[in-house]
């Protein structure tokens, strides 16, 4: 353990807004209490929950940092730490608020090691959406392979590890693009069919691809535009799983429309839940890292910012002009 205070720079905002309320400023770091871990960040990962935080959708106290995932070396353990130790590379997807930073102080808990043949970028990279789609794929709703699916912006950064995953679970993964490039670029990656939503009707085009039997999952990170759509493709007592709002909030539900359209169930997940203990997180995470290291699920770095840069690359990701994942250079 370390009694050394050290200096970062890191993104603080003190208002909700857009881009420009995101400051790259000076901040002290604590060293680490029991049960803490210090980090010299090495990559920050970005994604769209960021945008949700910034602007107030998720409401937070100000001021803030900002981001939940990030990869680096840890610089110093606080007392009780025994899973890692100065000098290890490490990885976490679900800290607290301030990962947009140089250097960060967090609890020992939600850091796991890297392994030596997955870099920084992508540790960064693929902690918040790898475990993602692993709760999805294999918690929320356990996929045993040879189904077929609905799995909204494919060509995302998640939606295109979902692609992988999939493929490698035996699973035939319809995915929602907006133009011919996305829908190759998911095909490239593993899903089994696409529907280009900017003119195909996604719940027509489902029931088309199913040969009339809808699917028995969908899963919807889209939201409010997505949402009636995303019923009319399950099945009977299938499970609707809105984990995401790009597109706004889903609001003003009315739940005699699940009777109406087949006892249907619905859920809100989140990764928070699904790797709440420590047991959980080292389960989830070593399935992640193992379809990553035998090579099932490639993590594609679409984009590399700098850290006083990062109003851009949240202004990139807003307006969905990437694919694949978006990382932070501190």
């Amino acid at each position: 353990m370390t009694e050394n205070t050290h200096t970062a720079q890191a993104i603080r905002m003190h208002a909700n807004g857009g881009p420009e309320v995101l400051k790259l400023e000076q901040v002290t770091v604590a060293p680490p209490k029991a049960g803490e871990v210090t980090i010299l960040q090495k990559a920050v990962g970005l994604n769209f929950i960021d945008i949700y935080f910034r602007t107030g959708l998720y409401p937070n106290a100000l001021p803030s940092g900002l981001g939940f995932e990030g990869a680096g070396i840890i610089e110093a353990v606080g007392d009780g730490v025994k899973h890692v130790k100065v000098g290890d590379r490490v990885a976490y997807g679900q800290g607290p608020l301030g990962a947009y930073a140089t250097r960060r102080t967090m609890p020992a808990l939600q850091v796991v090691k890297l392994p030596a043949k997955i870099s920084f970028e992508v540790g960064a990279a693929m902690m918040l959406k790898g475990l993602t789609v692993q709760y999805l794929f294999r918690q929320t709703y356990r996929l045993q392979g040879n189904e077929t699916i609905l799995f909204h912006a494919a060509a995302g950064g998640v939606g295109l590890i979902a692609c992988q995953w999939a493929r490698a679970l035996g699973v035939k993964l319809i995915g929602t693009v907006s133009s011919p490039e996305k829908a190759a670029l998911a095909k490239a990656h593993g899903a089994w069919e696409t529907i280009d939503y900017s003119h195909e009707n996604i719940a027509e085009r489902v029931l088309a691809l199913t040969g009339g039997k809808k699917v028995p999952v969908v899963y919807d990170g889209v939201g409010k535009d997505t949402f009636e759509a995303s019923l009319d493709c399950l099945q009977p007592r299938g499970l609707m799983v809105s984990f995401g709002n790009s597109s706004g909030a889903v609001s003003g539900v009315n739940l005699g429309i699940l009777a109406s359209k087949g006892s249907l169930y619905i859920t809100r997940p989140t990764l928070g839940t699904h790797v709440a203990t420590r047991e959980k997180l080292e389960a989830a995470t070593k399935e992640l890292f193992e379809m990553v290291t035998s090579g099932k699920v490639r993590f594609d770095i679409d984009r590399t910012y700098a850290l006083a840069d990062v109003g851009q690359a949240h202004q990139d990701l807003a307006a969905r002009k990437t694919t694949g994942s978006m990382v932070l250079l501190p």
